[in-house]
């Protein structure tokens, strides 16, 4: 047996970090690694005989530090102490500090070199003054990452960073001690590109302190990008309840929500949130759930409903008896998801991981040759030295780095506000490849209640009497259809009245006494051979014609005759229809997959616009359906939400589960529809692609922007004052593309135009 592990990492500046931290991980005996920078976690499989101390060593052998991730749910900013705030806030505090004096000290440097009649005599010196705390102290983090790295014998981004700054300052030390620049008079012009024929004339102060503030800022918005692209699921683990008022002995007694076992009832009063996930047992109200799964209109719950922890009673008193708690809640499973997605990683994600492993080394080597070239071909000293610089300073791939984890974490943020889960980021992949969506039919298409559509007596039987006689017999059985039958008479007339002698033929149909009436309900064929009573020409077409559009008949009789039919049939849900046209409009071909006759399921699939039925399938074998459709060349995605729908989820390509199915549906599947809404499984699929074709928006603008620049900076047709700049906004635009994906809107949040029919 292995456990899975998540490990906080500290210290990780880039992805080469996260790349050599997962390297030595996946080192150890049986191990398997993934290391998310973005998130600055790793997961970590174990083997057996590996322990969460030796995954911990290994990390901080790399000079890193790590400990077991804590996923205990933070508080919102409005319940945060201050001791909390400070602790959350003090990496981006100190960062805004380090940035904001070396900024300040260095626009006089930038100034100086630039505008020359702003060089006084010694202005050198006044600019070697300034330069220096933003060269020593602003570039402090990453000269020690580069050095912690150098011991460890492995080169990251920050070496590149180091050795650009300290490279240009050094040079200018020696150039200010050693040669004419020190010298009173000393004149300098700015240029875009290096100029040809420098030397030891020339000072690169401004280079070394801009460019370290150029990347001190860019690191800035990534850190403020990362928080905000983490804030959906923040957001998502501070939505629940603090304490609760649980009934003991007949007393409220208010306790931390901590303490609840399964089994007590607590009270949720009108504006409270529901503690956990529970059954109502006593009372009436609305619930929003608009936070958790973004469904704008209150559900209307009463005894016997299930309501969904952090929800919001937004009507009377409700009872509720808790079913799950802790780990085991909706909430939690939603939030352990979203986690999860997050610090997995995209194929893409890992190409772009090997590329920027071998990328640091190759680039170093290209310096030093562009160094050497340019000192062979007689274009001096300093142009030689200013484009070696260019090179290390432009080719840092921060971008390449921040490319997929930022696009992974705002998406899958973004899915759990709207009620939407993406298990990980190999989903990604899947739903661009799928061409055929497989559907089952109850609890997906069709609501999965029974109701009673129609009405048809005989002639001279009134209405009423029918739906009453045979409402109050079906009443006392438990069977959906029976059900449906009692409830659609009791809204059309009522009380029912007793029942007496009440006798169930299992699958076939009841009877007893009503009224001092012997009723039986059930097939006509039943009626036929046990009670000796056949449907007339006009029922007998009423029955045709139902049975045509798929509906289930029950035929009445009493006193020796067939009094009428009633008509009961599971009703569409008012969306199915406008998800079936998006679920078109994505390129994908719908299947109505259920273990219905072929004409019901005909009907229904005519309704919604699907052309392609396949019927009467047991629920064992919907996985070789999947199959099927997998060998002739289809790549395929399931839609279901019941427990004989897990297998064909898990056999798919890509399985979306309808969030009010069962867990053990949503665990076999990869994305999760949280509404029962189908129109949200087309949100899950866009939001889907929308993510991917967002990760490789950001893969291509950061692989050409080093491509194209790296020939520039090796020919010195970069400064590197320009080249610092252009390196640190390169990964601030990659997260900006990142943070688009926060204004995507779902069209399942919209109430539906058409109304149910029933149910």
């Amino acid at each position: 047996m292995s456990d899975a592990v998540q490990l906080e990492i500290g210290g990780m500046t880039c992805t080469s970090c996260a790349a050599r931290i997962e390297k030595r991980l996946n080192r150890l005996d049986g191990v398997q690694a993934t290391v998310n920078f973005a998130t600055e976690r790793a997961s970590v499989q174990l083997a057996e005989g590996t322990t969460v101390a030796q995954a911990i060593a290994a990390v901080e052998e790399t000079g890193y530090t790590a400990s077991v991730y804590d996923p205990t749910p933070v508080r919102s900013s409005d319940e945060a102490t201050p001791e909390e705030e400070d602790e959350v806030d003090v990496e981006a505090r100190a960062l805004r500090r380090r940035l904001v004096i070396s900024a300040v000290l260095a626009a006089p440097v930038l100034l100086m070199a630039s505008v020359e009649p702003w060089q006084f005599e010694h202005w050198q010196w006044a600019s070697l003054t300034l330069a220096a705390p933003v060269v020593v102290w602003g570039a402090w983090p990453f000269h020690r990452a580069a050095w912690v790295n150098l011991r460890h014998g492995a080169a990251t981004m920050d070496t590149l960073i180091s050795v650009g700054v300290l490279a240009a300052f050094t040079w200018s030390l020696y150039a200010l001690f050693f040669g004419p620049a020190g010298d009173p008079g000393m004149r300098m012009g700015f240029s875009l590109v290096p100029r040809r024929g420098g030397g030891a004339g020339e000072i690169y102060l401004e280079v070394a302190s801009v460019v370290t503030v150029a990347i001190l800022l860019g690191r800035y918005f990534e850190l403020r990008a990362k928080r905000r692209s983490g804030a959906a699921l923040r957001a998502l683990l501070a939505m629940g309840a603090r304490d609760v008022a649980v009934l003991r002995d007949g007393v409220e007694v208010r306790i931390p929500v901590d303490q609840l076992v399964v089994g007590d009832v607590f009270v949720v009063r009108p504006g409270e949130k529901v503690a956990t996930d529970g059954v109502v047992t006593e009372g009436a109200s609305a619930v929003d759930a608009s936070m958790l799964t973004g469904e704008p209109v209150p559900v209307e719950v009463g005894p016997g409903d299930e309501v969904v922890g952090a929800t919001v009673n937004a009507g009377g008193r409700l009872m509720v008896r808790a079913t799950r708690v802790g780990a085991d809640t909706q909430l939690a499973q939603m939030a352990r998801l979203v986690e999860e997605a997050q610090s997995g990683k995209a194929p893409v994600q890992r190409l772009a991981d090997r590329i920027s492993g071998v990328f640091v080394p190759v680039v170093i080597t290209i310096a030093v040759a562009t160094l050497g070239f340019w000192i062979g071909a007689g274009g001096g000293v300093g142009l030689a030295f200013t484009a070696a610089v260019a090179v290390l300073i432009i080719a840092c791939p921060c971008a390449l780095g921040l490319a997929t984890p930022t696009a992974l974490m705002v998406g899958t943020g973004r899915g759990a506000q709207i009620g939407i889960l993406i298990k990980g980021p190999q989903v990604l992949e899947s739903t661009r490849r799928v061409d055929t969506v497989v559907l089952d039919k109850t609890g997906t298409v069709t609501t999965g209640r029974m109701v009673l559509a129609g009405v048809v007596p005989a002639d001279g039987v009134e209405e009423a009497e029918l739906v009453r006689l045979a409402g109050a017999l079906e009443h006392a059985s438990e069977h959906p259809i029976a059900a449906a039958i009692s409830a659609g008479a009791r809204q059309r007339g009522g009380d029912l009245p007793p029942v007496e002698q009440f006798v169930s033929s299992q699958g076939l149909g009841v009877s007893g006494v009503v009224e001092g009436h012997a009723v039986a309900a059930g097939r006509p064929t039943w009626l036929a051979s046990e009670w000796k009573v056949e449907l007339d020409d006009a029922l007998r077409s009423a029955l045709d014609a139902a049975e045509q559009q798929g509906r289930t008949v029950v035929a009445a009789a009493w006193d020796g005759a067939v009094r009428g039919l009633l008509v009961v049939t599971d009703t569409v849900k008012p969306t199915s229809a406008e998800a079936i046209a998006g679920l078109k409009q994505l390129g994908l071909h719908p299947v109505l997959l259920t273990g219905d006759n072929e004409r019901a399921a005909r009907a229904i699939a005519a309704e919604v616009g699907i052309d392609e039925v396949i019927a009467q399938v047991l629920p064992e074998d919907k996985v070789a359906v999947i199959r099927d459709l997998q060998a002739r060349g289809r790549v395929v995605a399931m839609v279901g939400d019941g427990v004989n729908d897990a297998a064909a989820l898990a056999q798919s390509d890509l399985g979306i589960a309808m969030g009010t199915g069962t867990d053990v549906a949503i665990e076999a599947s990869d994305l999760t529809a949280v509404r029962g809404d189908l129109r949200a499984a087309v949100d899950a699929v866009r939001l889907a692609r929308r993510t991917l074709a967002t990760i490789k928006g950001n893969l291509f603008w950061a692989f050409a922007y080093n491509v194209a620049a790296i020939p520039l900076a090796v020919a010195a047709l970069l400064n590197p004052l320009i080249a610092g700049a252009a390196m640190a906004f390169s990964s601030v635009f990659v997260v900006s593309n990142s943070l688009r994906l926060r204004r995507f809107q779902a069209v399942s949040t919209r109430v539906p135009v058409t109304a149910s029919t029933g149910g």
